[in-house]
This record gives C-alpha cells, sequence and structure tokens, in this order.
C-alpha cells in the first residue's frame, strides 16, 4: 500500500496545509489500518496511533491534478478529492451544496491510496511541496 497526498502547487502554503491535513484525516477513516497502535513513552504517558507509512505531499498545477484524478480513478486506485469549495466556506452544508451544483469540481487536492507500483506510477513525476 502507498499513499500520496498532491495539492495544488499554487497554494499558499496554509491553504496547502489546510488541504493536505483535511484530506489525511479523511484517509485514516477509510483505510484506518493505516493507522499503528497507541504508544507509550518512556515516562508512561500514552499516545494515540500515528500513520505508520510515509506520507509525501507533492505539488501539481490544477490541469495535472485533474488528470491525476481520472487516471487514479481508471487504475482503481483509492482517491480523495479536495474540491475548491473546500477553502470558500467553513460550513461543510454550504460546501456540499456548491460542489452540488457542479459535473466536475476543480481539485486543489488530492490524495491516492492502494498498490504500490501503481501510486508511484500515477504520482511519480510530481515534485515534493517545498
Amino acid at each position: 500500500m502507498r499513499c500520496v497526498v498532491v495539492v495544488d502547487e499554487a497554494l499558499a502554503p496554509g491553504k496547502a496545509a489546510n488541504a493536505a491535513a483535511v484530506m489525511a484525516m479523511t484517509l485514516g477513516t477509510k483505510v484506518p489500518e493505516l493507522i499503528g497502535e497507541d504508544f507509550e513513552d518512556a515516562a508512561g504517558s500514552a499516545h494515540p496511533g500515528l500513520f505508520r507509512h510515509g506520507l509525501p505531499v507533492l505539488k501539481a498545477t490544477p490541469e495535472q491534478l485533474k488528470g491525476l484524478r481520472a487516471r487514479a480513478v481508471a487504475a482503481e486506485v483509492g482517491v480523495i478529492g479536495f474540491p475548491a469549495n473546500g477553502q470558500q466556506t467553513t460550513d461543510y452544508e454550504d460546501f456540499r451544496a456548491m460542489v452540488a451544483t457542479l459535473a466536475e469540481p476543480d481539485y486543489i487536492g488530492l490524495a491516492l491510496y492502494g498498490d504500490a507500483k501503481t501510486v508511484r506510477k500515477l504520482t511519480g513525476s510530481f515534485g515534493l511541496l517545498r
């Protein structure tokens, strides 16, 4: 299994971090086995389990994101999309209503998960977000 987050390279750092975090949270609910067991530190303090694998955050243009989503769906890779409307309101019902009017939303981020070889093939040409 491989997981990758790809965000619009034009996003401001805070917006990119927000999109990546929201998609990562959703990924954890869709594939709960990616989260490790709870653990303790040497002082005995408990800590919740963390994501057990690397999760690179890559960058792409809006056009690349659109093509990537289509290729990932065709390859039967899990896709979590973050429509641009998600950063236009803080009301989830307003967000859902906005997206419901669009035949094809504009995405500012995608999280892909699935077969490692397939995910690498889909995302290998994208650079790290820095």
